[in-house]
């Protein structure tokens, strides 16, 4: 019918991106929805939807569904060459940092993540997630769901067919990140981990990558904030472009 659908589960509770296709095939793919939960006897609920869904839905007329904005789950979207240059007063202090880093690390360079790179970004993703562990030993699994699933990429780094970068200080990879072009103007950065004790790390693989990597494009998608507060605070210190919203809903 045209339409692709995408359903997950987590601890037996089925959720649901919205339907991919033409907004014409929005009614029939809904009745759809609608017709699969209910055999399967779980509430309907979507997840992550762009404006035009969220917006066909709040006029449903043969359903009536509750829609909100997820905030914690939009993605920020900066320009390249921003990102690059740091010009301006709203990134001075950015550019600061960065120029700090620089001054006190003269012989950190920038790496593109090739195989002899990956095992170092490892042993980084490593020193990271010990940073983690509670006093107890134990830890947020959500941090151990990222590391694992960080490794099952650098594990196949190439199969993914992705651009990583990495900062290499003292012959150790102190900050790396990966991404990949996600139309014809736009990369989106997965991944971007440095070492918090290594001051500048993170602002140097930040206008690294975009420099080296995607200069040619001319956006950069860094994705959510996720609703962590010190996320949120350091995506929009760089002062986004736009956020792109994001919406869920839930069938009444």
């Amino acid at each position: 019918d045209d339409v692709l659908y995408v359903a997950s589960e987590w601890k037996g509770i089925l959720s649901l991106l919205q339907p991919f296709c033409d907004p014409a095939h929005y009614p029939a793919a809904t009745k759809k929805l609608i017709a699969y939960f209910e055999e399967a006897g779980q509430p309907l609920h979507l997840y992550d939807m762009e404006r035009g869904y969220a917006d066909y839905l709040r006029s449903c007329d043969f359903a009536d569904f509750d829609v909100v904005a997820d905030r914690d789950n939009y993605d920020y979207v900066y320009l390249s060459e921003k990102l690059i240059s740091l010009a301006g007063r709203k990134l001075h202090s950015k550019k600061n940092h960065l120029n700090a880093f620089r001054k006190e690390h003269p012989e950190a360079e920038y790496l593109p993540i090739t195989e002899d790179v990956v095992t170092q970004c490892k042993l980084e993703l490593n020193s990271w997630y010990k940073q983690h562990i509670r006093e107890d030993g134990t830890i947020d699994p959500f941090i151990e769901y990222e590391r694992t699933a960080i490794l099952e990429v650098l594990n196949d780094f190439d199969y993914f067919g992705l651009q990583g970068g990495a900062v290499r200080l003292g012959g150790r990879i102190v900050a790396f990140t990966f991404g990949e072009q996600l139309n014809t103007d736009t990369a989106v950065i997965h991944v971007e981990k440095a070492d918090p004790e290594v001051r500048g790390a993170y602002p140097a693989i930040n206008q690294g990558f975009v420099e080296h990597a995607w200069s040619h494009l001319t956006y950069i998608n860094r994705e959510e904030d996720m609703g962590i507060e010190g996320l949120r605070k350091a995506k929009e210190s760089y002062k986004p472009e736009k956020l792109i919203e994001k919406f869920n809903a839930r069938l009444r």
